[in-house]
């Protein structure tokens, strides 16, 4: 009986993959406009197209045709967005370029995380006996998903090679300068949630149960869009605070630096897919 329904999986699985069929694009999403604008920018032969009423901006990066496109915040508007990417564009991969709060203690604001996996944190369920359940179930499947969705390991071997190439900017310091201590980038855990954190309780919380490294509103949800169609992904977020007390100030300080640092990473690993 095993022996059957793994049969019947794999085959599920296959017919599934052969269902998507990927044009020779990439996607490239982003939560809100300054996450996105810097990308937009530097496209070549740029063009609008609404889809439903959401904005894409289809253009070359280098050799590379990309489409581009603002989710929203939140999880629910990041699938959203992600489902009309996938559906009339079809890319080969999508990429998400955006800003997070550190839950790492050795990562300060203007740091990137490479998100390995990503993970929901606001999912699941709690039993009479406290045993939380967090993993979410595939629809096309009907099985269990995994609780950290794996980033493509291609994608993610490739953004560890650029990154060393990248001129990431440092933190601007409030006597007008910039901080000369070195843009540290990891490769880490993404947790995501419908919820701005700024609680050093949660931060802790976040970090035991997960070992998150950053936390944000849109990863985990475009990773599941993917990893349920199979599309490979990847997500990139740099800090712009330390989602703290003192979260929306360093955010209001922090995040065009952070934005800044996490497009270039991105723009970087698409101008690269072509050698």
């Amino acid at each position: 009986m095993k022996k059957v329904t793994l049969i019947f999986l794999l085959l599920a699985n296959i017919a599934f993959a052969q269902h998507y069929k990927s044009r020779p694009v990439t996607g490239l999403l982003g939560a809100f406009g300054a996450e996105v604008a810097l990308v937009n920018q530097s496209l070549k032969n740029p063009k609008t197209v609404i889809v439903d009423g959401i904005t894409f901006t289809t253009g070359r990066l280098g050799n590379q045709r990309v489409v581009v496109a603002e989710t929203g915040i939140g999880k629910v508007n990041a699938a959203m967005t992600t489902a009309l990417l996938l559906d009339h564009f079809r890319p080969q991969r999508v990429l998400f370029t955006g800003i997070a709060g550190g839950t790492n203690p050795d990562l300060q604001p203007g740091d990137i995380v490479i998100a390995g996996r990503t993970a929901h944190h606001d999912y699941g369920s709690i039993t009479d006996k406290n045993t939380p359940t967090r993993q979410t179930r595939n629809a096309l499947t009907k099985q269990f998903n995994p609780v950290y969705f794996p980033a493509d390991s291609a994608l993610l071997k490739l953004a560890e090679t650029v990154v060393k190439g990248v001129a990431l900017e440092g933190i601007p310091l409030a006597s007008g300068g910039v901080s000369n201590r070195p843009v540290k980038v990891i490769t880490g855990t993404v947790v995501t949630g419908d919820v701005f954190v700024a609680s050093p309780a949660k931060v802790s919380s976040l970090r035991a149960d997960f070992g998150a490294d950053a936390t944000e509103m849109e990863g985990a949800a475009v990773a599941q869009v993917c990893y349920q169609i199979q599309v490979p992904h990847l997500i990139i977020r740099s800090l712009s605070d330390r989602a703290d007390a003192e979260a929306h100030i360093a955010y209001d300080k922090f995040y065009p630096t952070a934005a800044r640092n996490s497009a270039k990473l991105v723009m970087a690993i698409v101008q690269a897919l072509e050698k």
